[in-house]
């Protein structure tokens, strides 16, 4: 592989008469550790993080000269002012190079080499064309063979932030009474949760009567929702019970143990690859004589068509005390497959100023429609399928699926 197949063609760059702050702004706005110095189009020079900050410390030689000046931060203070005035050419490193045609392993021994993160890459006359950074290097030449784990690593990531973004009381407040009604009418005690998050809604379960297993193959998922299940008096938590593994592995062992099961917060989707197994695995450890599937599934349809592609921005309270300080930002990829979609979450902090970037992770998403689901119910057996429509945080059974207007498809799925 070549430079060219990795390389980044929109590049920041400084001239070498620009001042230290302006590249300072540049550099640690935009939260990268460098940025090429140019005269005119050529590459001259380069501006890292170090560049910058050593200009504020004593160099090794100064500090044997005179130990005592480390200490004299005042004296610093005032040379502030006219160091963020230098011109780049005074401070800038010089250049490590590459073109677009050097093999990716030599870019990579370059940065080693030079102990740098970043390398401008330059057409034959030194003219800046682009930059490459070992992030680039590391995606292009193993990324693409790391596999996906749909179930755990995305879902670890998110266990961390789910509470503080999700609206429990409402979101419980709406969808328990739906969920407590339709058991009751069903004559169910015993309910299986596949992929239950932190645990909400089976706690709320169990204290309207019911027993619950709750089933996730996020170890970090299982962590944070156990944390809750020891806070929770002994008539409750003996109810209740939260497993960590493979879900066809557990199940297997499950065989008509359950009324109903329940996939809420888009879980069957989140199976991805193999939620058709998985499905089966389910409909196994449900009681065939009366079995309740419910499913809660996002409405693709409009989140392509209305929102292009973008679901939602939900904005989170620090536990730190301050308000409204993380955004999450989901969004999927464009609408490519039939089968399969990548799910991506961004998180903001806000500082009480502005936003700025924190961490962005993504995952593969089954691409389940109204259709698909309902093909596979029936395949299993279920004669009754029942769409209704919902809203995010809004109930579950009160009102018809509508393909543009509803955020979820929910599904109820019996024997009649």
């Amino acid at each position: 592989m070549k430079v060219a197949d990795a390389m980044s063609h929109k590049v920041s760059y400084v001239s070498v008469n620009v001042k230290l702050k302006d590249a300072a702004k540049l550099i640690f706005g935009a939260g990268i550790n460098g940025v090429p110095v140019c005269e005119n189009k050529k590459v001259v020079g380069f501006i890292s993080e170090s560049d910058i900050l050593r200009q504020f410390f004593p160099s090794i030689k100064e500090f044997v000269e005179e130990p005592l000046i480390s200490g004299d931060f005042e004296e610093m203070e005032k040379k502030i002012k006219d160091i963020l005035n230098f011109p780049a050419k005074k401070i800038m490193s010089k250049p490590v190079t590459v073109t677009a045609d050097t093999p990716l392993m030599k870019a990579q021994s370059l940065m080693l080499i030079n102990a740098v993160r970043r390398l401008s890459v330059v057409d034959e006359d030194g003219n800046l064309k682009g930059i490459i950074t070992t992030s680039d290097i590391f995606r292009a030449a193993v990324g693409d063979q790391i596999p996906v784990n749909s179930e755990e690593e995305y879902h670890d990531w998110l266990s961390r932030h789910y509470d503080v973004f999700v609206d429990w009381e409402k979101r419980l407040g709406n969808e328990i009474p739906d969920l407590v009604s339709l058991f009751k009418k069903e004559k169910v005690t015993n309910i299986l949760d596949i992929g239950f998050g932190t645990g909400e809604h089976d706690i709320a379960l169990v204290k309207n009567g019911f027993s619950v297993l709750g089933v996730e193959a996020s170890r970090l998922m299982l962590n944070a929702a156990k944390q809750k299940l020891e806070k929770l008096p002994k008539n409750i938590s003996e109810k209740l019970e939260f497993v960590h593994g493979k879900y066809d592995e557990i199940l297997k062992n499950k065989k008509g143990e359950f009324q109903a099961a329940i996939f809420l917060g888009n879980a069957f989707a989140h199976t991805a690859e193999n939620y058709i197994k998985i499905l089966s695995s389910v409909v196994g450890a449900l009681d065939p004589k009366n079995p309740v599937l419910v499913f809660q599934i996002i409405n693709y349809e409009k989140v392509f068509r209305e929102k292009k592609g973008f679901l939602e921005v939900n904005y989170g309270t620090s536990k730190a005390g301050m308000k409204f300080d993380h955004a999450f930002l989901e969004f999927y990829s464009p609408d490519n497959s039939k089968e399969m979609l990548t799910l991506n979450m961004e998180i903001l902090d806000f500082d009480g100023k502005k936003w700025k970037h924190r961490a962005l992770n993504s995952t593969s998403i089954a691409h389940i429609t109204q259709e698909k689901i309902e093909k596979l119910l029936k395949q299993h057996g279920f004669n009754k399928i029942e769409f209704y429509g919902g809203q995010f945080g809004g109930t579950l059974f009160k009102n018809p699926f509508n393909p543009i207007e509803s955020d979820w498809l929910n599904v109820i799925a019996t024997r009649s």
